[in-house]
């Protein structure tokens, strides 16, 4: 089973460690639900951005956390 992850990043595109540790997703529907759970954790802790992956490739990104906070 090929692993789904999140990259996050601050609004430059460098890399951060998260304020929430993120589960291991076997879906891209489970790593997209656990982001929509803790955004807002990860946004407080200095994640401004995050990049979704299937194992090396990736699906999307960069995705602004701060455009769901004015949303």
């Amino acid at each position: 089973m090929v692993p789904w992850t999140w990259r996050f990043e601050k609004a430059d595109g460098t890399e951060v460690s998260p304020s929430v540790e993120p589960d291991e997703f076997s879906t891209q529907g489970d790593a997209e639900s656990w982001l929509g759970e803790y955004w807002k954790e990860l946004l407080e802790g200095g994640v401004e951005q995050v990049r979704l992956y299937e194992d090396t490739t990736e699906i999307y990104g960069p995705m602004s956390l701060r455009e769901a906070q004015t949303a």
